[in-house]
């Protein structure tokens, strides 16, 4: 699988672009800076959409890329995620009043937009991808992913704190590859990361002894304000599995 980060912070303003990984260039994980991110002709290419959660830096694009792609694809694109989070989506952004509600444009028959519901903890295929949703720590019943393809398997955590059930899913998986987590605040913010359900670099050390041995770990969503402070302290983990997603559109292939 090829991993392209769109964007990988956990804010936005020049030279952060906010959360979105793209696979293969047609499987999307959240939708924080794909409209932005990458070119129009590269985002009708995409055909499903995992959304982790309903916040902002999440979800976003999702307006752009239905008002760049209108009328170009020829079939939808297909969003998967729980149903806490597409009425979310629904409620708050694709409302017709925030945003069009490209569920139903040009009709609801042949829209710009489709949500799928997945239930958590089963694993669906979409095309030659097998996708595990898994519930992780933070708000608006948010979750993980585990995506298989062929030998390889990579997981997806976006937003969390401490969190156990996707770990042991992902120990009982093979072929992982990688492991895409977070860190978002100093360690002097411990108790912001506490409330936010976010890891600081304690936190992750801790976490790290949960996962799976001996697999490549990505650090995202840093945030930007406290980008000098956060790489200090994700370098006294001491981990040479340990990489930080600091810049944006870095590929990888597992």
């Amino acid at each position: 699988m090829l991993v392209r980060i769109i964007g990988g912070s956990g804010g936005v303003c020049p030279g952060h672009f906010a959360t979105s990984y793209l696979i293969d260039g047609t499987l999307l994980i959240d939708a924080g800076s794909c409209a932005n991110g990458i070119q129009i002709d590269e985002q009708a290419k995409i055909d499903n959409i995992l959304i982790s959660h309903p916040h902002l830096d999440h979800i976003k694009d999702l307006a752009f890329i239905c008002d760049n792609c209108f009328g170009m694809k020829g079939k939808p694109f297909e969003v998967h995620t729980n149903k806490t989070i597409s009425d979310s989506i629904s409620k708050y952004l694709l409302n017709d009043v925030i945003w069009p509600d490209f569920t139903k444009l040009p009709t609801q028959q042949n829209p710009t937009i489709r949500f799928n519901e997945i239930e958590v903890e089963k694993k669906i295929k979409l095309g030659d991808y097998t996708i595990t949703a898994i519930p992780v720590n933070h708000p608006c019943d948010a979750i993980g992913f585990i995506i298989e393809r062929g030998n390889s398997a990579i997981v997806f955590t976006q937003d969390t704190a401490p969190t156990e059930k996707i770990w042991k899913f992902a120990k009982q998986t093979e072929n992982v590859k990688a492991i895409f987590t977070e860190v978002s605040f100093p360690n002097s913010l411990k108790q912001v990361a506490v409330d936010s359900q976010h890891h600081t670099p304690d936190s992750m050390k801790e976490e790290i002894l949960k996962m799976p041995p001996s697999v490549p770990i990505f650090l995202g969503h840093l945030k930007p304000n406290f980008h000098s402070k956060l790489y200090e302290e994700i370098a006294l983990i001491g981990s040479d599995r340990v990489t930080i997603l600091g810049t944006n559109d870095q590929t990888f292939v597992f």
